[in-house]
């Protein structure tokens, strides 16, 4: 890669994008940190298919903003940050938002990364600008089975 300092942060609910940020941060020989919801969500607060469910709530709510627990240190020393994500009614859930508007992210570049059952990036990064006005560098969708050269692959063309 590069001397350039790196973080992946994700948000996970099933594991499937934390397993994909585990590849990730390690193809990009990077640091890991999990973005965890102050109150973790149940099955029921998933159930997107329930109107009045926990996350069916606050994706309709654009202004909702879920309270994380934790925070990354010394955030100042990485030059870029991988955010990654499982697709919520085609954006990134409204805690990334939380995360990304709760760090200076001045002079580092963003780069999102999503996990979906079926639905691509779309328009996700706008979404998420409004949150981070910096550098956001192409998003990919990391789905289905991970190799290191794909990872590779995707990292090279970021030029780090």
């Amino acid at each position: 890669m590069s001397d350039k300092k790196i973080l992946v942060a994700y948000f996970s609910c099933t594991g499937v994008t934390a397993r994909a940020a585990q590849k990730l941060a390690e193809a990009a020989q990077a640091d890991l940190y999990e973005i965890k919801p102050e109150q973790p969500y149940t099955q029921a607060d998933l159930n997107w298919s329930n109107k009045k469910s926990r996350s069916s709530l606050e994706m309709n709510d654009p202004t909702s903003r879920p309270a994380i627990s934790g925070k990354v240190e010394n955030m100042e020393q990485y030059d870029t940050v991988f955010v990654g994500f499982p697709i919520w009614w085609y954006v990134a859930p409204t805690i990334i938002n939380t995360f990304l508007e709760s760090y200076d992210f001045s002079g580092k570049t963003v780069i999102p990364f999503a996990t979906s059952g079926g639905s691509g990036l779309g328009e996700t990064a706008n979404g998420l600008r409004a949150s981070c006005a910096v550098k956001f560098a192409p998003g990919k969708m990391l789905n289905g089975v991970l190799t290191n050269e794909v990872l590779q692959q995707w990292l090279n063309g970021l030029l780090l």
